[in-house]
This record gives C-alpha cells, sequence and structure tokens, in this order.
C-alpha cells in the first residue's frame, strides 16, 4: 500500500490508548526487518532516518529516503517515512523535499528561548509544505554526550513551549537515554503522566531501547504515544553477524550474514511492536 502519514499513525494510536513504534532505518536491510515485523504482527509502523544516518551515506537524504519509501510501498501494513534528530536545517528541507510526511527538528541543544524561536520557524514551513513536526524540550541522554543523563522536562514549561511553537508532537525527557545497551532505564511515570494532561499535542519517548518491556508498556499507559527505538535492532542485527562469522569464518558473501542478521532484526522489531501497542506476542 502506499506509506501513509506519520501523523495518522500518531493519531489513530493516541485515541486507541496505544503507542506506534518507530525504528531507526540505517541500511536496506533495517527497513526490510522493520516492516516484515509490522506484516508478520499486523501493526503499523514508522521508518526513521535519521541526520546521523544520512550522514553515513554521504550526507544525501535522497538514496536512503528512496530505500525505505521503496520498502513502505510494498508493506501491507500501513508505514509512515519520518527524518529524526534533524539539526541541519538545510538537511530538512531537503529531506521534506524526498516526500517524507514528517520531521523531528531538533533545536533541544539551544537555549530555551533559541529552542522557541528556532522551532517555531521551522514548524511554520514545515506546516506550510503539509509536514508534521515533533521537537523536542528537555534533554534525553546519552545523544553524543550532549546531554546531560537526568535532566528532565518540567510539565509547565512543555505547555508553554507547544504553544509557542505550534508543534505536532513533543519529544519529552523522562528517565530514557539514547544508545543504551542494555534494559535497565527507570522512567519518571508519574512525570509522563503530568506532561501528558499538560501538553496538548502527542508525547514521544526517545530512547527506548534502554527500557525494560513492562516498563514501556507502562509508560504508554502514563501518556507515551510515539516509541522511538534504534539501539535495541543493532543489537540483534550485530549479534547475528557475529555469530554468523564466528561459526562460518570464511564466509565473504554479506549475503551469508546479512540474511540471519536481518532475521533477528525481524524478531526484535515484532516483539518491541507488540510491546509498544500493548499486544500480546
Amino acid at each position: 500500500m502506499p506509506s501513509v502519514a506519520t501523523a495518522e499513525l500518531v493519531a489513530a494510536a493516541r485515541l486507541s490508548g496505544q503507542g506506534v513504534a518507530a525504528f531507526n532505518v540505517i541500511t536496506l536491510e533495517h527497513a526490510e526487518a522493520i516492516t516484515t515485523a509490522a506484516e508478520r504482527t499486523g501493526l503499523p509502523v514508522v521508518l526513521q532516518i535519521s541526520e546521523n544516518a544520512v550522514k553515513f551515506h554521504g550526507g544525501r537524504v535522497e538514496p536512503v529516503v528512496a530505500a525505505a519509501a521503496a520498502v513502505a510501498r510494498g508493506a501491507s501494513v500501513p508505514v509512515s517515512l519520518h527524518l529524526d534528530h534533524v539539526e541541519d536545517e538545510e538537511l530538512l528541507r531537503a529531506g521534506v523535499a524526498t516526500g517524507v510526511s514528517s520531521v523531528m527538528f531538533d533545536a533541544s541543544k539551544l537555549s530555551y528561548e533559541d529552542n522557541v524561536a528556532a522551532t517555531a520557524r521551522i514548524t511554520s514551513w514545515a506546516h506550510d509544505q503539509g509536514v508534521w513536526v515533533e521537537a523536542e524540550l528537555g534533554e534525553v541522554g546519552g545523544k553524543d554526550g550532549a546531554h546531560a543523563p537526568g535532566v528532565r522536562t518540567d510539565p509547565a514549561e512543555a505547555a508553554a513551549f507547544t504553544a509557542a511553537t505550534g508543534v505536532d508532537a513533543l519529544a519529552v525527557a523522562v528517565g530514557s537515554s539514547h544508545a543504551m545497551t542494555e534494559r535497565t532505564a527507570s522512567l519518571d511515570l508519574e512525570l509522563i503522566t503530568r506532561l501528558r494532561d499538560a501538553v496538548p499535542v502527542p508525547l514521544v519517548l526517545h530512547g527506548s531501547s534502554g527500557v525494560p518491556d513492562e516498563v514501556l508498556r507502562r509508560a504508554v499507559g502514563a501518556g507515551m504515544v510515539k516509541v522511538n527505538i534504534g539501539t535495541a535492532l543493532n543489537i540483534a542485527f550485530t549479534g547475528a553477524v557475529r555469530e554468523h562469522l564466528a561459526a562460518n569464518p570464511s564466509v565473504v558473501d554479506p549475503r551469508r550474514y546479512l540474511r540471519p542478521a536481518r532475521d533477528a532484526m525481524t524478531e526484535a522489531a515484532a516483539h518491541l511492536l507488540t510491546v509498544v501497542a500493548g499486544k500480546e506476542a
């Protein structure tokens, strides 16, 4: 089916009291694994491409988005395309030109006042293009050492931020951290509820790979809607590559180890899709 808008997936999840999973895409195998997992579970999914992923592909956003879009079009379940953690405004505009339905503009490293000004300007422009905008307030740990773990988003400030910027969704800092390889994060569920009650737009949880299943379920119940996941799939992928090459040291054809790696990502994504949606595996 044609790819759908992220706004539709998030709105439907919010209305039903469920979460929608958004997985980071780095390679074609990521997009294939995530989409296969969505089809297996019968659940919608967001394929998101970060600024760092675009840099990995030589700074060209068009090829990686085109590949993800082709996979999305072939899916039997709703799949949307999203640009994640974009700080470079030129890249954001180029990404929108490729046809993504949503972007996450990240000005969280700036002061509050500068974050508001930059985000409001980008949101106004993006809305003119029909593009849904996510922003970040507070600091989510683990991004290249730029954010301090322990920082939390203030509900009153979050309400003021959304009103001043006009954003469609807000990523908030509630205890998760990017790039965690162990699922030991402890979320402030009471703060999530307070943020849900204070902010009129859907909440987004970043750094979800480090959050245990039951805590993810409770976070969605408390008010999280879009749940971003990246590292968990990379752990599954890399683990399968290591295992295959250790057992088959003479292998040189990448298809031999990429296939089990893609399969491992599919299993991980399928499990997390059901957790976020509040379904049984």
